[in-house]
């Protein structure tokens, strides 16, 4: 049984990445489990309920560190499996994220065409009476400048 006073340096932490295993893997994927920590607390206090979250947030987002205190708060006995369940809720937020950028391309690309679209058409209904009549565009746009001005600052002088 790891004590209290176990390092991030343990073994079993270390061997169970799931990458080659070389340092930079690790470095890299430390890192990336470190960018998505906040997203993957409410899941992680779901799978592990008796952990405290200002115990996880302490973590800083260190995978050593996190799967070093739920071992130590919950009646896991080996960090093996909390690896493996931590790297489980990983693999599905990666889905999830991949299942919302795949849906939202679709709608990307429409709206990019209905924005071309509507360059196409507005454009040239904006651009010619401004072309035809550029003195009366500058004082409107003065206009409208010069009352936005005036409604922003309060309508008048203060002493």
């Amino acid at each position: 049984m790891e004590s209290a006073n176990s390092s991030s340096a343990d073994p079993l932490i270390a061997e169970n990445l799931p990458l080659s295993g070389t340092s930079e893997d690790k470095a890299n994927y430390e890192k990336w489990f470190s960018e998505r920590f906040e997203s993957l607390l409410p899941s992680i206090q779901e799978r592990w309920p008796d952990v405290a979250l200002q115990t996880l947030e302490a973590t800083c987002g260190s995978l050593d560190e996190v799967v070093r205190v739920i071992v130590q708060q919950s009646s896991i006995a080996n960090s093996s499996g909390v690896r493996e369940q931590l790297e489980e809720i990983l693999n599905v937020a990666g889905d999830r994220t991949k299942d919302i950028a795949d849906s939202l391309e679709p709608l990307e690309k429409q709206l990019e065409e209905l924005l071309d679209e509507l360059n196409g058409t507005l454009r040239p209904k904006l651009e010619t009476p401004v072309r035809n009549r550029p003195l009366l565009a500058v004082g409107i746009a003065a206009g409208f400048g010069l009352l936005m001005g005036l409604l922003l600052s309060g309508g008048g002088r203060r002493p």
